[in-house]
């Protein structure tokens, strides 16, 4: 969004991309259940930076000697999963969440995730659907009980419970309700959709260990194991702007936006709002 912007207010604009693609986080929340929609936001930005003439260079890692020239900097270099202090975090069944979400294929039949934010829950869908039912209508209908045919009063008929892959348990510390933090208008769906998928969500959780029985961990003093294959870490992130600082010494004009500037729970909107500003006043 900062680099459309400025190249439409008549800045040559070049943005770097560590990866082989465009997108940063949107390339993980494209592939969860229900927000398919994100492709097209990708597919939008990349025509547009195009038409408007952002020299875009992937696969390449900007440092200080590569940034030093320019008039000014922004930092949109995102955020990294945070790293959880706990005995066996280093076992061979702990993935972090974007390696969860690359590749779901690496995650075992019994699972259980720690931290129940927007990427717990994200995680959960993933790996509770088969298939993509927000694009299929018969199987939406069938879990939400809509009769498109009315034949039913109401047009609502009896829910179908959906398959699910995988039996996962949806950890927090907090002793909250899971998913309290979820938009109020999405949050109730999210919640029922992973009831429909058998996900147990449990709140108040002290960790305190990985091994090779699984995920040991306390709720109010009564130990409790959890028999998994799969431990995905959904504990928060840590934004990566490494850059700054040097930046700032060689006198380059910069700005941090999006997660590298906030990295508490993501946000799109206000990451592309914020870029979008921040374009503007340059």
């Amino acid at each position: 969004a900062a680099a459309l912007t400025a190249a439409r207010r008549g800045h040559r604009v070049v943005l770097f991309e560590r990866e082989q693609e465009l997108g940063g986080q949107f390339n993980l929340a494209r592939k969860i259940p229900g927000k398919e929609e994100f492709d097209e936001t990708l597919r939008y930005f990349e025509v547009m930076l195009a038409k408007y003439g952002v020299t875009v260079k992937l696969g390449c890692e900007a440092d200080l000697q590569a940034l030093r020239d320019f008039d000014a900097v922004v930092l949109a270099t995102g955020v990294r999963p945070r790293r959880l202090e706990l005995p066996g975090v280093e076992h061979a069944k702990v993935l972090s969440y974007p390696e969860a979400i690359l590749n779901p294929e690496q995650v075992g039949q019994r699972v259980a995730i720690i931290g129940a934010g927007g990427i717990g829950f994200d995680v959960a869908e993933l790996l509770t659907h088969v298939g993509q039912p927000a694009l299929d209508r018969e199987a939406w209908c069938a879990e939400w009980g809509v009769d498109l045919n009315v034949t039913e009063r109401g047009g609502l008929r009896r829910p179908e419970l959906p398959e699910t892959p995988r039996q996962v348990y949806l950890l927090q510390r907090k002793s909250s309700k899971p998913g309290k933090g979820l938009g109020k208008s999405t949050g109730w769906v999210h919640r029922l959709s992973l009831r429909h998928r058998g996900v147990e969500a449990l709140a108040g959780c002290e960790y305190v260990s990985i091994d090779d029985a699984g995920l040991h961990i306390r709720i109010q003093e009564e130990s409790r194991l959890l028999e998994v294959d799969s431990v995905v870490i959904c504990a928060g992130q840590d934004p990566v702007r490494e850059l700054l600082e040097p930046l700032k010494q060689a006198g380059v004009a910069v700005q941090l936006i999006g997660g590298a500037d906030e990295a508490a729970e993501l946000d799109a909107k206000r990451a592309i709002e914020q870029g979008t500003r921040i374009a503007a006043g340059l």
